[in-house]
């Protein structure tokens, strides 16, 4: 894997302070959209396979709205997931990105797949990662997880945050004392405690209330979505088991899935060299 480093920046999108994380030079551009998980961010969740990505495109990993990373916490999320479709369109916007490629993991993929239904002349290129929000948005309703069970567990301190990790990475090396203390203080920071809480109300009302679940349902858009899209999933998932996985690939057959072995939820983290060959390879193609 390439040594290069991540460079912090901020910019206002849409009015709100959004940080994000970037590295590469003059390439086609890549954005990068984390999951939903407590102290999610575009490092903490794309972070190892940057520096490959970034030997040939310039990337950036956007910290969400909801209380994510370092973006204004303060900037309530009142729509859930939506919220972060809206604030991802908000970005691309401000740094004045076009013809785009873009990844997402877990509720990121969603939120990936839905800014490309929401405006498919920006984007050329789709590349998903393990999303049991997918899955629900085409009608599939896995069962309760242990990835989350230990989700909804987390209490604020390091040790729920550690055994959160351990249900997303397959690989227990990868969680380390910094990557610990780093999602943890970026979910525990003033703030962020409090946008978690409106982006969760939003996200229940959007995906269940009548009135705006039809904008949150892919079942009719996914599949003839014609921008080149692709879904990986680690094989060892425990959060969004692979049988979840193929149910869902039955539902989008123009859509190729594979199973990733050694890896968990994130299996970007588990296996970042592997997964930085196929996003390489697909978006070259």
């Amino acid at each position: 894997m390439a040594a290069t480093e991540l460079r912090s920046r901020f910019v206002n999108a849409g009015g709100v302070r959004t940080h994000y994380s970037e590295a590469g030079g003059n390439g086609p551009v890549v954005v990068l959209c984390h999951g939903g998980g407590a102290g999610s961010s575009g490092a903490a969740g794309f972070g190892s396979v940057m520096p490959a990505l970034a030997e040939h495109f310039q990337v950036y990993a956007l910290d969400s709205v909801g209380g994510y990373g370092e973006t204004d916490p303060f900037v309530p999320a009142t729509r859930g997931i939506q919220s972060r479709v809206e604030h991802l369109a908000d970005f691309i916007d401000a740094l004045c990105l076009d013809d785009i490629c873009i990844a997402g993991n877990s509720q990121g993929a969603w939120v990936a797949a839905k800014y490309a239904i929401e405006h498919p002349d920006r984007v050329k290129k789709l590349f998903l990662v393990a999303s049991s929000t997918i899955a629900n948005a085409m009608g599939i309703q896995g069962e309760e997880t242990e990835g989350m069970r230990a989700l909804r567990a987390y209490d604020g301190t390091a040790d729920a945050m550690r055994r959160l990790l351990e249900a997303l990475l397959y690989d227990k090396s990868v969680i380390t004392d910094d990557l610990v203390n780093l999602r943890n203080a970026a979910a525990t920071r003033p703030g962020a405690r409090d946008a978690a809480k409106t982006f969760m109300e939003g996200t229940i009302k959007y995906t269940r209330d009548p009135n705006f679940k039809l904008t949150f349902d892919m079942t009719h858009t996914l599949p003839n979505l014609k921008i080149p899209t692709t879904f990986i999933w680690g094989a060892e998932d425990r959060f969004a088991p692979p049988e979840l996985g193929h149910q869902l690939e039955k539902l989008l057959p123009n859509i190729p899935f594979e199973y990733i072995p050694k890896g968990g939820h994130q299996v970007q983290n588990d296996q970042p060299q592997v997964v930085a060959d196929r996003m390489i390879k697909f978006f070259q193609s």
